[in-house]
């Protein structure tokens, strides 16, 4: 994110097994069973149990999908910040039967050493359930700076209440941390905020719901749902998915409505970017992911429209010499902006 990345804004999980339908205190609630994924790798599929977005599980006193916490793997800048904003929000979006409830959040904040009411700002993580399960699936920098940084969380997760179905949900966190000792400390929560759905979408914007080679976490999708995003981004996203399968992070909600660190505003919020976390199934992050893929995809956005690409390369070339950028931010994904 970079003409998009502070501003408040409105993570594949290398895991170990956690939270079934029930769950402890940190990494929303984890357990460990040993199952991990290596970077790059697509994340594990929920059990079978688990319901597909947008539906619900009908039986009665349904199991919540298996989830396992997300721990950083290599090639992070200063991994522990990511660690400390994704402990956080799986704090507090997972809970065993009977641990719904404000007071109940902010115990498992304080017992993570944070500020509880931090839990007054999770919004759409707390919603009315008797239990949940929370899985991240991406944990990238909205802005790294020397005693600041935004880390986006990207979270699927799943509520029931005590005997009813699962169903199926998710957000996206911008988590606010500032430099302390012995660990950073998070400072504020900005959930993301994607508005209603339109009541007619374009074209463009039915296609990359449906496109298959275009995974989208719940937030995108309600982004894309709203009408909010600019068809310059989606006609992009479709002309992409021709040759790479990709996996998206953010596109206008959860994110930092300014370029981090500055006061110049980022296109996210406006509609006009999009993030991308994992090209074709590997995590842009990963340090044995090929340049050439990466850069390929770099070259790629900006043939396809796009000013503003950043990634964890400088790249030589472009039409001007801002179309490609690098920083410690965009270590971890790919950002494709657009002027309109």
């Amino acid at each position: 994110m970079h003409s998009s990345v502070p501003g408040r804004a409105s993570a594949i999980p290398r895991r170990v097994v956690l939270l079934g339908a029930a769950g402890g205190l940190l990494a929303g609630a984890g357990c460990s069973s040993a199952s991990t994924t290596a970077p790059g790798q697509t994340p594990a599929s929920p059990s079978p149990a688990s319901p597909s977005p947008g539906s619900a599980t009908p039986s009665a006193a349904a199991t919540l999908p298996a989830t396992t916490p997300w721990t950083p793997g290599p090639g992070e800048v200063q991994p522990d910040v990511k660690l400390r904003a994704v402990q956080l929000v799986e704090a507090l979006g997972a809970w065993p039967p009977g641990g719904q409830g404000i007071a109940a959040a902010r115990a498992r904040v304080s017992a993570l050493g944070l500020d509880p009411a931090l839990a007054d700002q999770a919004g759409p993580l707390l919603p009315a359930a008797d239990r949940a399960a929370l899985q991240v699936v991406d944990a990238q920098y909205g802005g790294i700076l020397t005693d600041s940084a935004s880390v986006l969380v990207v979270c699927d997760q799943w509520t029931a209440s005590a005997d009813g179905p699962v169903t199926p949900g998710g957000t996206t966190v911008d988590v606010r941390l500032d430099a302390a000792q012995p660990r950073w400390t998070v400072t504020a929560l900005h959930p993301a905020e994607p508005g209603a759905p339109a009541a007619t979408l374009s074209d463009a914007a039915r296609q990359v719901l449906a496109e298959p080679r275009i995974q989208l976490p719940p937030a995108s999708q309600a982004d894309i749902r709203s009408g909010a995003v600019h068809d310059t981004v989606l006609r992009a996203m479709l002309t992409l998915s021709g040759t790479y399968r990709m996996y998206v992070s953010v596109v206008r909600s959860g994110h930092p409505l300014d370029v981090f660190g500055t006061n110049r505003p980022s296109d996210h919020p406006v509609g006009r970017a999009f993030d991308v976390w994992q090209i074709d199934g590997h995590a842009v992050v990963d340090p044995q992911t090929p340049h050439d893929l990466v850069d390929g995809f770099m070259r790629a956005a900006a043939a396809a429209g796009s000013y503003n690409v950043g990634g964890p390369r400088q790249l030589s070339g472009g039409a001007t010499s801002q179309q490609f950028f690098t920083d410690d931010t965009h270590h971890d994904h790919v950002h494709v902006g657009f002027l309109t």
